[in-house]
């Protein structure tokens, strides 16, 4: 395999994995060469080799296992497979020492279903190697070349929370996983916001607004691609960020091609605007976000009462636009109705930790709805939480607990 590789110019590295017949997946030589060299290891079944033209069929194959080539169609689907994902592939069948290709070793390049059968390039036609002397069994050879690259085993995605905005909120977990980074992926104003950490040979690939699949996409594809991603959401990437989306998109691939995925925690909008206003967490709270983009307004109203009925602190998240202007106050009308008091203290948090930021105590029946939009985080108390000396402040204990 070795002087294979060799003989026609690849280093081994270059190598993004093995492939081979579905009937050859339990032989250990091949699952061992695989297991020692980190190369991922994909089988085709009979009928999907068969079906591939090969400029070296064996009818002695074809009698054995149903299909006339393993080494160069596995090679060739690999390459395929990737469908977008280059990098050599190799593939092999037959029996093998240790250190040479497993019987239906074979390089592999991903699995993405209707790749174009088209694609791929046979760098190397059927070899054959034969057992040296004390060795049993002999190795089928091919390699092929995927179109795009790819190697997510050894790449890996990063889901990044920057925090609010200013450098000296963002975690030093977030500034290690962006600083290890070889692309940044994310909505232009969050990338803006961390531009003064990115260095000149990190990329950054911008996203619009509302495309989040498209960015989570992209990060992946990138990363499976062998590449160090940095997908960065604002606040913490685990609430309302990228990390749920990117995660379901992961999990939907085959574990051959997934790369490594990372969730890196930052303060949230939440955060900041409790510790701006004072204490307003200390006992039992939730959020809710107002925009029914996602979620059925019925089933925020739902939430919505039952927050009231459970005396938790709220905190709206998208709480108003242009599109929705009513979400918030009727949101209002429910925690009043559920027997919030009028006088319960809100505070409005705008622009947190960015320039132009605003931050109000009012109460709920004073709430200035009209002046709320998609940047501000409004935070309702409980029937406990009090203003007092400017600060907001929810006891940790309802009357006539202790702490003792």
């Amino acid at each position: 395999m070795v002087e294979t590789l060799a003989d026609a110019g690849l280093a081994e590295e270059a190598v993004a994995g093995v492939a081979s017949a579905d009937r050859k997946g339990d032989e250990p030589a091949l699952l061992a060469l695989a297991e020692r060299r980190g190369w991922p290891l994909r089988l085709f079944s009979a009928a999907e080799l068969a079906a591939v033209p090969v400029p070296n069929p064996s009818s002695a194959v074809a009698r054995e296992l149903g299909t006339a080539s393993v080494a160069e169609a596995s090679a060739l689907l690999a390459a395929r497979a990737a469908a977008g994902f280059s990098n050599v592939a190799r593939a092999a069948g037959g029996a093998a020492p240790e250190d040479r290709p497993g019987p239906g070793s074979g390089a592999d390049g991903g699995g993405v279903p209707g790749a174009d059968l088209r694609a791929g390039t046979l760098l190397v036609e059927k070899r054959i190697g034969r057992a040296g002397p004390g060795e049993r069994g002999a190795a089928t050879l091919a390699v092929a070349l995927a179109e795009r690259q790819w190697a997510p085993q050894r790449g890996e995605l990063h889901l990044v929370g920057s925090g609010p905005g200013p450098l000296e909120l963002l975690s030093g977990d977030s500034r290690r996983a962006l600083a290890a980074a070889s692309v940044w992926v994310g909505y232009s104003l969050y990338l803006d916001l961390l531009e003064p950490l990115r260095r000149p040979d990190q990329l950054r690939r911008e996203g619009r607004l509302t495309a989040e699949r498209d960015r989570c996409l992209e990060a992946l594809d990138l990363a499976c691609q062998g590449l160090r991603v940095a997908l960065i959401s604002s606040g913490d990437s685990g609430i309302y960020g990228m990390a749920g989306l990117a995660l379901e998109l992961w999990l939907a691939r085959p574990v051959i091609d997934r790369p490594t995925l990372t969730v890196h925690p930052g303060i949230s909008a939440l955060q900041l605007a409790a510790a701006r206003v004072g204490a307003p967490l200390m006992h039992d709270f939730c959020t809710v976000s107002l925009s029914d983009r996602l979620t059925p307004w019925t089933v925020i109203e739902q939430r919505l009462r039952a927050a009231v009925a459970g005396d938790f602190v709220v905190a709206f998240y998208n709480p108003r636009s242009a599109g929705r202007d009513w979400q918030l106050e009727r949101a209002r009308t429910l925690l009043l109705e559920g027997g919030r008091p009028a006088s319960t203290p809100v505070a409005v948090a705008r622009q947190l930790g960015r320039p132009g930021e605003s931050v109000t105590l009012h109460t709920l029946a004073d709430l200035p709805v009209e002046a709320v939009d998609m940047l501000t985080l409004v935070l309702v108390g409980n029937s406990t939480t009090r203003l007092e000396a400017g600060r907001m402040v929810t006891p940790r204990g309802y009357p006539g607990a202790s702490l003792a």
